[in-house]
């Protein structure tokens, strides 16, 4: 006896009329300035004093050639003229891709200020005294968190995680943890950094700087 297979149809969720109108004040080229990193620094600290939750926060998008592209939140710990930090295993898979293709992307979502940052660049790593000294002001816990994981691996199970931290943490028991050899920080070159401010009509206003080869920035305005 043959027996029939029976489809459950799942009912689309329809969220197109998920809208809202974005009331703030434009974006104009003469109060933009001239350099993209200052740009960047007064309007994260407009998100910070807004109350924003985790407003270093972003989306990194890498590229791995068998799986194609890939994205995932970060945390943001330095920036300055020379480009913008984070942290993380040299051995996940975000490093991997890096490792592959080191032109990577980034996005700030400040949307309760209707706003975003895009950044594009290179990654390149850091040196291991840097990351060593970002490394000795973390919280212990996480020190040793990043002796234990090996980031993007499969595991059996969430005991086995907490098995290998509490061997971490009996082996360093003692002193300092060390900096592992497996954990870091990348530094993001940009090539272009585009701010965006939500308008009303979505006629929003966007600016990009784009680093020439003198290395100075051109900033063009460019279609919502």
């Amino acid at each position: 006896m043959t027996k029939s297979v029976s489809t459950i149809q799942r009912k689309s969720m329809d969220i197109s009329d998920y809208r809202r109108e974005y009331m703030s004040q434009g974006l104009h080229r003469e109060a933009l300035d001239e350099d993209p990193f200052k740009q960047f620094e007064a309007w994260f600290q407009q998100a910070n004093d807004s109350g924003i939750q985790d407003p270093n926060a972003f989306s990194l998008a890498t590229h791995d050639l068998d799986s194609g592209p890939s994205v995932r939140t970060v945390l943001l710990k330095l920036f300055d003229e020379t480009g913008f930090v984070f942290f993380t295993n040299y051995n996940s898979q975000k490093s991997q891709d890096i490792k592959a293709f080191p032109r990577v992307a980034m996005l700030f979502p400040w949307l309760p200020l209707n706003r975003q940052v895009r950044i594009e660049g290179r990654c390149e790593k850091i040196s291991s005294a840097a990351s060593l000294k970002y490394f000795a002001t973390r919280p212990r816990g996480s020190q040793i968190g990043a002796w234990c994981s090996d980031q993007s691996e499969v595991i059996e199970s969430r005991s086995f995680l907490e098995q290998k931290y509490r061997e971490a943490a009996d082996k360093f028991k003692s002193g300092s943890v060390p900096l592992p050899s497996s954990w870091g920080g990348y530094r993001i070159i940009p090539q272009r950094i585009e701010f965006w401010q939500g308008q009303e009509n979505r006629l929003h206003d966007r600016f990009q700087y784009s680093k020439q080869d003198d290395t100075s920035w051109l900033i063009e305005r460019l279609a919502p």
